[in-house]
């Protein structure tokens, strides 16, 4: 945004407010990654994750935040919360009592947030309990030369009972944390928390790079690896804003001695409709199989060094996984045949193409056309970055999921920004009519002739 459209942003009370709480609520959940939780020696943790060289524990770090080698009562993060809305989702499609709640309106989403909530204190706790099992199993850990230290100093039912309630509790609260982000403040609440815990790891990254390389930091290679993500970074900028305008024409019809309608428009279609939520869940539910190794299920732990990241088995999952949620979550965001409806009911049609039925037909075509482009545009944008920062070697986990997930928070926040601003100023951020900005799902009209 131009500075004279940052400067509106404090000429309203109602947006200003909403900024500021969505600021206080993302530092008070960076103030609790750093409540450790009770009965374990973080610093032995923090050496566990480190030399671990990142793997199944740098992806689960990243994604909390560092609150895992913090061992944080926020050690689990948001993730149960995201595994519990797949798991509603996807019973959406096969269960029917679901899907008669979702088509109930406002009323059965709120009942189905209700499920979410009871499945996000489930996961929790059989996480904990996994994690609980994982730390007692941590001895002998190697925190400094000739210096051998447990993660548990008392480990038994009573340290795992602790960490149960202590990390169930932990996610609830950041669970709660990201409802009111959404409700009260800017943004997708759960969305942000992602958002901070990658952006905040990226100052202990770099100067993590530069203590292991000291004395041996190649130029090239730092530029290579900035230029691959600026060019990451602009390739989902132009995808993100990429859409499929689909013509539409409204109707003539007279009333009284006037003449309302005739007006051209266009119905958008964004490339990657499914946002950022793909790699999200594809990532969530990649990191199950460590759970259930931390459970001893049988047959789990070899499932989880299968899917290690960097090895072809976990790439092909994950790519498989996130262009199976881009078509999955578009299916359930977009009904064609209910926006066919509402543009039958507003005498509207789209040229060539009778109204009802073969509308809705048509839109479903195109709209799957185009998520196969999107889903390949994210597949690739998450899975090119991670090989080539595993050619090169670079010490931390800043992939492409963590590139587009950065990226299209940002986007999506600012343009909830702009929608305010536009709602409440019809002249347009800087001042002037011509500039005025567009939400991305907004219905832009052009006078016919």
């Amino acid at each position: 945004m131009a500075l004279a459209s940052i400067s509106n942003i404090g000429k309203l009370a109602d947006l200003r407010k909403r900024i500021v709480f969505t600021v206080a609520m993302l530092a008070i959940y960076r103030l609790g990654v750093f409540v450790t939780t009770p009965g374990v020696d973080r610093k032995v943790m923090q050496a566990n994750v480190a030399a671990s060289g990142g793997g199944i524990l740098g992806v689960v770090n990243l994604f909390s935040g560092g609150a895992l080698e913090q061992l944080s009562i926020f050690a689990l993060g948001i993730m149960p919360y995201v595994s519990s809305s797949i798991i509603l989702q996807l019973l959406g499609m096969v269960f029917k009592p679901i899907e008669e709640l979702r088509k109930e309106g406002e009323q059965g989403q709120r009942k189905i947030n209700q499920y979410t909530r009871y499945g996000t204190i489930v996961l929790s706790a059989m996480q904990a309990f996994g994690i609980a099992l994982y730390l007692e199993g941590l001895k002998g850990v190697q925190v400094n030369p000739g210096q051998m230290g447990d993660v548990v100093a008392h480990p038994g039912w009573p340290f795992r009972l602790m960490t149960i309630l202590t990390l169930t509790t932990g996610t609830a609260f950041v669970m709660w944390i990201g409802e009111q982000i959404t409700e009260r403040g800017i943004g997708n609440g759960i969305s942000l928390i992602i958002f901070v815990g990658i952006v905040t790891d990226i100052p202990g990254a770099m100067l993590r790079y530069v203590e292991t390389n000291e004395g041996n930091i190649q130029p090239l290679t730092i530029f290579a690896v900035l230029s691959i993500i600026l060019g990451t970074v602009a390739t989902i900028v132009f995808f993100e804003r990429g859409q499929r305008k689909i013509p539409i024409q409204y109707s003539r019809r007279q009333v009284g001695r006037r003449i309302y309608g005739g007006q051209a428009a266009h119905l958008p279609l964004r490339v990657n409709t499914a946002g950022t939520i793909p790699p999200i869940f594809a990532s969530s539910l990649l990191m199950f199989p460590s759970t259930l190794a931390n459970l001893k299920i049988p047959g789990a732990e070899k499932l989880q060094q299968w899917v290690q990241p960097g090895e072809w088995v976990f790439n092909t999952l994950y790519v498989t996984l996130i262009i199976f949620f881009c078509y999955f979550y578009t299916a359930v965001t977009f009904q064609p045949v209910d926006v066919a409806d509402n543009l039958k009911k507003q005498q509207a049609f789209i040229p060539g193409i009778r109204p009802g039925k073969k509308t809705a037909e048509y839109i479903d075509r195109v709209l799957t056309r185009i998520t196969l482009g999107g889903s390949l545009y994210v597949a690739a944008v998450c899975i090119i970055p991670t090989i080539v920062q595993q050619y090169f070697r670079v010490p931390f986990y800043f992939g492409g999921t963590s590139i587009m997930i950065v990226v299209g928070v940002a986007l999506d926040t600012v343009q909830q920004v702009e929608s305010h601003l536009v709602t409440r100023n019809y002249e347009g951020l800087s001042g002037a009519r011509a500039t005025k900005i567009r939400g991305r799902r907004d219905l832009t009209v052009e006078e016919g002739t």
